[in-house]
Formats: structure tokens, sequence, C-alpha cells
């Protein structure tokens, strides 16, 4: 076989791959319709709960599905968590033939990882966009919007909600805004978090330490010891806040909370959720580049 045979089969093969990706996650992918504008959702379960966007409902008061069959069905808004821009709705009649969307694990993504943006902006068929991961921790500034997956994949009108999937199909983040020409997208650790927070309780509570924090790199020999290249540096500590009662300080740097490193952001708020309001916990910070470990009982935010 010659080369040029070889390579075309070879796209050839990729591109009979990226169809089946599409064509498995098709079902899954709905157009979500708020009376001012549309986006796209993912359905999450059998039950006819709805994953969008939170801006993509803003504050409408009659929301619509439309499935890639043509079918439309009313949508109950459930709860929304504005912070991470995750929104979950019932559809008022359970489809039977509901086919949820198969989800991946967004802890392994890797920069250059090959990406499906997915959407049903026009409630029939769904579009697809390509592209790759170019940060799967992105820090675009900003807390609610640090830890997110950044690729090149171009969002169109419509794409807001729609998952963004691997190569084989899984949904791997939502696609939630362009930034800087980037595409932006929450990833399925988050959306799986607030999902069970929302369908349990209709909000998202927080726990709140009452401290203002930022990212800093860690210097090389303590990330050896610790395990981790970065950490959040305490920049303030407000009055009579769980965090001034444990003794936290301006400067100190913040490693771990709840036994779980604390590397970013992200991993910060992963840890405040409302499990631990009102319960005793660990916090470790440095300080003069020795450890110190303290207790912290944190509250409702």
């Amino acid at each position: 076989m010659s080369s040029t045979s070889s390579e075309l089969q070879t796209l050839q093969s990729f591109s009979d791959a990226l169809v089946a990706a599409v064509k498995k996650v098709s079902p899954s992918v709905v157009q979500v319709s708020s009376g001012r504008g549309v986006g796209s959702g993912v359905i999450w379960d059998k039950a006819g709960l709805v994953a969008t966007n939170a801006h993509v409902i803003g504050r409408a008061t009659r929301l619509q599905v439309g499935f890639s069959g043509g079918t439309v069905s009313e949508a109950k808004l459930l709860g929304q968590d504005r912070f991470s821009d995750i929104a979950l709705l019932q559809v008022s009649e359970a489809n039977k033939n509901l086919q949820p969307i198969p989800r991946g694990d967004s802890e392994g993504l890797a920069t250059g990882q090959f990406v499906l943006a997915l959407a049903n902006a026009f409630g029939e068929s769904v579009s697809a966009s390509s592209g790759i991961i170019t940060n799967p921790k992105g820090k675009m500034g900003g807390p609610w919007i640090d830890g997110l997956v950044i690729t090149d994949v171009r969002l169109n009108r419509g794409y807001s909600g729609g998952p963004l999937v691997d190569a084989s199909g899984k949904m791997i983040g939502m696609n939630s805004a362009i930034l800087a020409n980037r595409g932006i997208a929450i990833p399925i650790s988050v959306i799986s978090t607030v999902i069970s927070e929302l369908s349990s309780n209709g909000s998202m509570k927080r726990a709140y330490l009452g401290i203002v924090s930022n990212p800093i790199s860690l210097p090389k020999e303590i990330a050896e010891n610790l395990g981790q290249t970065e950490a959040l540096i305490v920049l303030s500590v407000e009055p009579g806040t769980p965090a001034k009662k444990a003794g936290i300080t301006v400067g100190d740097i913040l490693v771990r909370l709840d036994s779980r490193k604390v590397e970013n952001f992200h991993d910060l708020y992963s840890v405040l959720t409302r499990s631990i309001i009102g319960k005793k916990i660990k916090v470790s910070v440095l300080r003069a580049e020795k450890e110190t470990e303290l207790d912290i009982t944190p509250i409702e935010g």
C-alpha cells in the first residue's frame, strides 16, 4: 500500500470516528429556549433532567426544551447556580426514549487533546465544531473561571449549554463562553457536583471562610515537599469570620482544606460545599515556609 493510500485511510478512519462520536451524542443534545433567546443543553438522566448554562435561562419564566427529533416540551427550572453558570431543568413530560449523555472524566484532560463541541440551537438537528484543548485547567482571571477547560473550538450562537465531548463521545465539559478567541467550558466534575445539589435542594449552598485570596506558585523545594506546585495566598481576612476565628492571617498560604489540596480557586470552591457548613475541619497554611494546621468551622455564605 502506498504512503498516500495509507494517509487517506488514516484520514478516513479519523473522519468516521468523528461522525460516530457525533451520532452517539446527538440524541442527548437539546435546544433550550427562554423566550428571549436560545441555547443548548444536555439530557442528564432518563427522568427528564436537562442541564444547561444559567445565563441561557436568565430570568425567564417560561422555558421549552426542543429535542433532536423536533419534539418540544415545556420545562420547569429546578434551580440554578450563577456562580458556576449551571442551571437544571425538568421536562414536563418524561419522554419514553430519553437518552442521557455519556459522561467522561475531566481530571485527566491534556493540552492538545482533540475535542468536539455540540449544539442544538435550532431544535431539530445537532451541529458540531472541533478543536483541541489549549489549557485543561485554565486561569482566565477571577475565581469563577479558574480551573475551566479552554479550547480553540469555535463556538457559534446557540452553543452555550451544549456539551464538550472527547473523541469517544463522552461529555467532559459544558460550553459556556468565548473569551480572547478561546472556547470556555465548565469541567464535568464541577457540573456533576452542582447538579447533585440543584436536584436535591434547588440551590447551591456554599460554605464560607471569610478570606480573599489569589493563586501563587510555590518555590520548587516547598512544592516538592508538599506534592503541589501552586496554592492560594491570603490577601485579606474579614473580621468575625471563620477564618479570623481560626487564626488565619494575611500572607498565609492556603495549601489544604479538609485534607484536600488547594492549588487554585476551583479546588477551594469544590471543598466549600454544603456538607462542611458548621463542621470543624482542618486547614493547612504555610507561614515562613513552615506548614501550620488550624481548626476552622465554615458557615453558610
